[in-house]
């Protein structure tokens, strides 16, 4: 904080006010310098490979970057509502020291600039009793950019909003490019020396703690106390935001030259329930179980990106990934790609990028949930089990895994009916049937459909998916679920992973508190869920 002379001659007005305003200016510039680090993927990516052999609860700290994200968007809100309220108060009880005329030394010093030779020599912004607040907000650089951040967070926040990402991505990803307007708008919102402070050389001739009580005697030629002298205080919100924002650069620069590689599309399929899957193929390419991509299609949109999930494996020679139609963008990538006589859209791409999911191998017991679309990363961790199966890989570290697929339509099966119905064989040929135990749940069921499956229960494979295993109706009940888990796998330490919705997720997360044994020999359930 600026000296004790400064601080006690500028919060003259209204001491409580200026506090609030200034510790809620510092505050919210250290959360500006923190919201850009949980965004920055790269850099997570490269922690996430660097922590690799720390302990799980670290590593799982890197699996809350969005949540981590939003925790502090919402303290930038909220110290930004105490910094503008703070200086409302400021400028009211400035509008008054400047329209008083009681000789009291708030008026003295209200007028500064009128009894001084030097006329920036002014203590209160208001240096007219006609100017207005509105006048001093919408002319100053500190009132201007103040608006302009404001709205610019606003507009942000709101666009944030589950419903407008779920459904209108295409708002959410263009209204949040204006964090650029934003930061911007906080690096120069200090330049203009709104709020002043005593200069060194006044220090020396009229420090507050012993000219104060003097003020009426300033005029004096023979008074040992001069009028104070003030300045503006320097900007400091650009120094708080300026590492990060370099560091953000480079990553988005980063992300630039990979999305400008080849990539190569090696195969289109159509799935059932409007589902279209990306065979690619892309030089230096590398993935790992789980990860994802952000994928641009710049005859869509050249802004736009989306992220998916990749649904192959990494012993595969490409990498893909499954599209459901959930927006305008979807649809019109569906649209292209379904369009036999054009060629096919030019597709960029960036990443791969880690999940939680990439930890699937390092438990014992993993339990698989997938809702609807949210199986993708799924699909990637049950291939490279088959693979691994194939070739023998002695160093596969679990030992049973447990999947539960929740969907609304039964076609939404089939694309993903074949690869179970492989494991099932390859299970039956290695004697390892007990390793692989999947669930599949339809929510969207009718009495006709359950009727025709209750009548043909009987035949050895379901009438929806065609596998041995039956078609569930309903939704899981999860506590018989994890009971049955825990009882039999008494000693061990058992990985929940989710791809779904947070409804589903706090069940889950409830459920392996519930069912972990409070001694750490015997049997343990860690959540993670799935956040990009």
């Amino acid at each position: 904080m600026e000296n004790s002379g400064a601080a006690l001659f500028t919060a003259l007005p209204d001491v409580s006010a200026l506090a609030w305003a200034r510790a809620s200016a510092r505050c919210l510039n250290f959360n500006s310098m923190l919201i850009l680090l949980p965004v920055c993927r790269n850099l997570l990516s490269f922690l996430r490979g660097t922590c690799s052999f720390c302990r799980r609860s670290l590593r799982k700290q890197l699996d809350h970057n969005l949540t981590f994200h939003k925790l502090v968007a919402y303290m930038i809100c909220l110290h930004t509502a105490i910094h503008i309220i703070a200086h409302l108060f400021n400028f009211e009880h400035y509008s008054r020291s400047r329209q008083a005329t009681d000789g009291s030394l708030a008026s003295i010093l209200s007028t500064l600039s009128q009894q001084e030779k030097d006329e920036d020599s002014w203590l209160n912004p208001i240096q007219s009793p006609n100017m207005t607040v509105e006048h001093v907000t919408f002319t100053s650089i500190a009132g201007v950019t103040g608006v302009i951040i404001t709205i610019a967070l606003v507009l942000m926040v709101t666009s944030a909003m589950e419903f407008i990402r779920r459904s209108y991505f295409e708002v959410f990803w263009y209204t949040h490019h204006i964090f650029i307007i934003y930061f911007i708008g906080l690096g120069i919102h200090g330049i203009g020396g709104i709020v002043r402070g005593q200069t060194e050389e006044s220090l020396n001739d009229s420090h507050p703690h012993r000219c104060a009580e003097f003020f009426k005697q300033w005029d004096n030629h023979d008074s040992y106390c001069k009028h104070p002298r003030f300045e503006g205080l320097p900007a400091e919100s650009w120094k708080w935001i300026l590492a990060t924002g370099i560091l953000y650069i480079f990553e988005r620069i980063l992300r630039f030259y990979r999305s400008k590689q080849k990539v190569v599309i090696t195969k289109v399929v159509k799935h059932p329930s409007n589902v279209l899957e990306l065979q690619m193929s892309k030089r230096g390419f590398s993935m790992e179980v789980g990860q994802y991509i952000f994928v641009n299609c710049p005859s869509i949109s050249y802004l736009e990106w989306h992220p998916f999930t990749l649904t192959s494996a990494p012993e595969e020679d490409f990498f893909s990934i499954h599209i459901r139609a959930v927006g305008d963008w979807t649809e019109s990538l569906i649209r292209a790609f379904e369009q036999k006589h054009s060629p096919m859209p030019r597709i960029e791409v960036d990443g791969p990028f880690g999940t939680v999911s990439e930890d699937v191998f390092q438990y014992e017991v993993a339990v698989l949930v997938g809702a609807g679309i949210g199986v993708t990363p799924f699909a990637s961790i049950l291939k490279s089990i088959w693979y691994k199966f194939w070739h023998a890989d002695h160093n596969l570290k679990t030992q049973t895994i447990y999947f539960y697929w929740i969907c609304r339509e039964t076609g939404a099966f089939a694309w993903f009916s074949d690869l179970l119905a492989s494991l099932e064989h390859e299970m039956e040929e290695l004697g390892k049937v007990d390793f692989l135990n999947y669930h599949l749940f339809l929510t969207g069921w009718d009495t006709n459909i359950a009727g025709h499956a209750t009548l043909n229960f009987d035949k050895a494979t379901d009438i929806l998916t065609g596998l041995k295993q039956k078609t569930s109706f309903g939704r899981p009940m999860w506590d018989n679920e994890f009971s049955t888990i825990a009882n039999a796998h008494p000693k061990s330490v058992v990985g929940v992973f989710l791809c779904g919705p947070q409804t589903l997720a706090k069940s889950l997360s409830k459920c392996c508190h519930q069912y972990s044994s409070l001694d750490p020999r015997k049997v343990q359930f860690y959540f993670n869920k799935e956040n990009f």
